[in-house]
């Protein structure tokens, strides 16, 4: 039938987002048999099949709820009137989506902020380094997977534009600046991301949500906002703190991807 591996890979290689079905499991009369697949991208293109009829429209559906909820979804069908078949058999599968690695835009190369991006080496995430400070970069050893993006404090739009917001995207703000640390949260709250996290104290949280609230009329404060950041696990040098957020990062993906 279909060359998957193939498929998968340009797919991949064109950093497509899809989900790819697999029968795991078929009871009594079916129209598919155990290992049939296939790919469904958003626009809901199909490649292969897992039978046709109501069963696979009821598949493509849910293969655009896991693309766009990026989360893994199990599913059983028992094949009666509600497909208008007669046969009775019973179809479980495996929905996965794919091509949607969560990507982290890290704001503030400070000692924290270079401990995260050497930890994230080798892991899910695509990160992304960022600082306003002049030449910053130029004195940082960093692993040839991290981007970096000099931004300008002066031209705030440099600070929005490097984030490609939405379900996928993981914020954090640990800039050398308080002032700078304000206006990124407020940015990102009007926009969609999967986790906003900030450096600092339970002061500094009570403070800026007041100012989100009266001065930004952002109703909802610091809800939204993880502060401080980081598993709390007891450490308090660069290293140690860095570790506690990564393990929190790697806990919030792991975990919608199981939901």
């Amino acid at each position: 039938m279909q060359n998957w591996i193939s498929l998968l890979s340009d797919f991949k290689a064109k950093q497509q987002p899809i989900a790819f079905i697999t029968v795991s499991k078929c009871l009594g009369s079916t129209p598919c048999v155990v290992g049939s697949r296939m790919i469904v991208t958003k626009d809901k293109q199909i490649y292969g099949t897992i039978g046709g009829g109501k069963l696979e429209f009821k598949a493509i559906d849910e293969a655009i709820t896991a693309i766009n909820d990026n989360r893994i979804i199990a599913s059983s069908y028992t094949l009666g009137p509600e497909f208008e078949q007669c046969c009775g058999g019973k179809v479980e599968f495996i929905i996965e989506p794919m091509n949607q690695s969560p990507e982290l835009f890290l704001f503030g190369a400070g000692h924290i902020g270079v401990e995260i991006c050497k930890l994230l080496v080798d892991t899910p995430f695509k990160v992304n380094l960022i600082d306003s400070r002049d030449d910053w970069f130029s004195n940082l050893e960093l692993d040839a997977s991290i981007a970096t993006h000099q931004t300008t404090e002066t031209d705030f739009k440099t600070f929005q534009d490097v984030v490609k917001w939405g379900s996928n995207s993981y914020v954090l703000v640990l800039t050398h600046n308080h002032a700078i640390d304000f206006d990124i949260i407020a940015m990102a709250l009007q926009n969609q991301t999967k986790f906003l996290g900030l450096i600092g104290s339970k002061t500094k949280k009570v403070r800026f949500n007041n100012m989100l609230i009266k001065e930004m009329a952002i109703p909802e404060g610091m809800t939204n906002v993880v502060c401080p950041i980081g598993l709390d696990i007891g450490g308090d040098t660069p290293k140690e703190i860095a570790i506690s957020v990564v393990a929190q990062l790697l806990q919030v993906h792991y975990k919608s991807l199981a939901n």
